[in-house]
């Protein structure tokens, strides 16, 4: 094998260690503070330990693995500082994006968000953890890219790794998810008519469910949080 192809096929199950990882770190399959080693991961994925030491390299500069020398590497707990400093910065700007977008939006873009929302009922209906959340991501960086800030909420996510966990809690211990599905219509029929302030509002209010959400998750989940 040649040494391209050595370093292709490392980076490939690098790549696909890590993102692996990565979703059931975010989905809570693995939950926080489980231990996890270079050795089960590397005998899981049929990979040296080589593209696992890397993953788990990256996964700690993320906030989503602590490592300990001499004692292992755990999940990391939810860090309820981060999670409210995520939460701060994605209300002041969703509220931004949500007014723009009642100034103007694409009629592409509302129509992939009236398909979202009725994909969001289906899965009320017939309730699936990993959909709706994925689904609320895309509702969400649906009205950033119909406003051309696609960049802004790529950087939101790189500052959201304790707070989606936090969400990701409260969607699967409570499976109530119509006041979610209401406030996301709310939204979009103010878009439609063009009322920023309701639906800066609606944003707002949608926004600070996660300080309540935290404050039970905490008291039913205390070894998750830090």
């Amino acid at each position: 094998m040649s040494p391209s192809s050595l370093n292709k096929q490392t980076f490939s199950s690098r790549d696909a260690v890590y993102t692996t990882l990565k979703q059931l770190i975010l989905s809570l399959k693995l939950p926080p503070g489980t231990a996890i080693s270079e050795k089960e991961i590397s005998l899981e994925f049929n990979v040296s330990r080589t593209p696992v030491r890397e993953s788990f390299v990256r996964l700690s500069q993320e906030g989503l693995l602590e490592v300990y020398p001499q004692r292992g590497t755990y999940v990391s707990l939810i860090q309820v500082d981060l999670v409210e400093e995520a939460r701060f910065m994605r209300e002041q700007l969703e509220r931004a994006v949500i007014r723009l977008a009642c100034v103007q939006f694409p009629d592409e873009h509302m129509k992939i968000l009236e398909q979202n929302l009725a994909q969001q009922q289906e899965c009320i209906l017939e309730p699936d953890d990993d959909r709706m959340f994925g689904l609320d991501e895309e509702f969400h960086s649906t009205l950033f890219a119909g406003c051309n800030k696609s960049n802004t909420w790529s950087v939101i996510q790189h500052m959201n790794v304790h707070l989606n966990r936090s969400r990701m809690l409260r969607l699967s211990s409570d499976h109530h998810w119509d006041h979610l599905l209401e406030q996301h219509r709310s939204m979009v029929q103010a878009i439609q008519q063009h009322d920023a302030h309701t639906a800066e509002h609606i944003m707002q209010e949608h926004l600070h469910l996660t300080v309540t959400d935290l404050a039970v998750l905490r008291d039913t989940y205390p070894s998750y949080f830090q």
